[in-house]
């Protein structure tokens, strides 16, 4: 794989540099909850992002988007995609490129989807955001094309449900072909397939691989299962409280280095023979600055 600084590459779709996201707490200080993270997605790539809960996965994927809640304190060195400047773009422009050409599938579709809307009434309201011209059939036959190519079965039937009808792998489904329908070049992925079966989980990820290559689209996936990243994934980054301590290729994150990701290695005990005692992590306060890890 080609990096951003081979000659002749092609530079990279999204990059983020010194990415700072803090929280204003009532006694007046800062919770820093990213803290100076810097990272590249290439186009058609696969990007694991891996760490503990409130380490800044998901935070780092808003930010991307331009999602973040209002009272979050951003700043930036450089957010880029596609060599356009994101930090200097108005409201609406970033609102412009979501939906179309950046996309978030968030965690749960429970707490996603709107409760009292049919599958139908919301991928309409989604996709007329995209193309206010398109009239209602047109609309309807862009949602049951939609909802087939993720392999849902009766589509059309599926566009009178509620969400609370939907099965857990059918909700994901649905938000997957709202997001991926229009072929964004960005789609960040939070735990998408948490809330899943094993079995379930490999159709979605089955969905996700086959549009990802049909758009050539870079993944951002977000991910606590580790076994997973590194079988779906092409890179992996592992962050810790808010920065990026390590990043290699997601078939060698099982040899990684870094004293942090052996421990997160380490708590993923295998099936077949696992250690009567799971290890306690011992942290090292030279995490919160030391330098980053990169794969050799």
């Amino acid at each position: 794989m080609t990096t951003p600084d081979t000659p002749g590459a092609a530079p990279p779709l999204c990059e983020i540099d010194g990415l700072r996201i803090a929280f204003r707490g009532d006694d007046g200080r800062d919770t820093h909850a990213v803290r100076g993270l810097s990272l590249t997605l290439r186009h058609g790539e696969r990007l694991g992002i891996v760490g503990e809960s409130g380490s800044g996965k998901s935070l780092t994927g808003r930010a991307l988007l331009g999602l973040l809640p209002p009272s979050a304190r951003m700043s930036a060195d450089g957010l880029r995609f596609e060599g356009r400047d994101l930090l200097t773009m108005s409201a609406r422009e970033r609102r412009g490129l979501c939906g179309r050409q950046m996309g978030m599938i968030l965690q749960d579709p429970k707490y996603s989807l709107n409760p009292v809307m049919t599958v139908g009434r919301q991928m309409r309201e989604a996709f007329r955001l995209q193309d206010p011209k398109a009239g209602r059939r047109e609309l309807r036959e862009r949602i049951v094309d939609a909802l087939a190519a993720v392999q849902i079965r009766d589509p059309l039937r599926v566009t009178g449900l509620y969400p609370h009808e939907l099965s857990g792998g059918m909700g994901q489904r649905v938000m997957i072909a709202m997001m991926v329908s229009n072929g964004p070049r960005v789609l960040v992925a939070d735990e998408p397939t948490s809330a899943l079966d094993v079995l379930v989980s490999m159709q979605v990820l089955g969905v996700l691989d086959r549009m990802i290559a049909q758009h050539d689209t870079g993944l951002v996936f977000i991910s606590h299962d580790l076994p997973l990243v590194m079988s779906f994934c092409d890179r992996v980054v592992v962050m810790y409280a808010g920065r990026a301590v390590e990043t290699c290729a997601a078939r060698d994150l099982a040899h990684a280095t870094h004293p942090y990701t052996r421990a997160l290695l380490a708590a993923n005990p295998p099936l077949a023979n696992p250690p009567e005692w799971l290890p306690v992590m011992t942290r090292d306060p030279s995490w919160l600055d030391g330098p980053v890890e990169a794969a050799r």
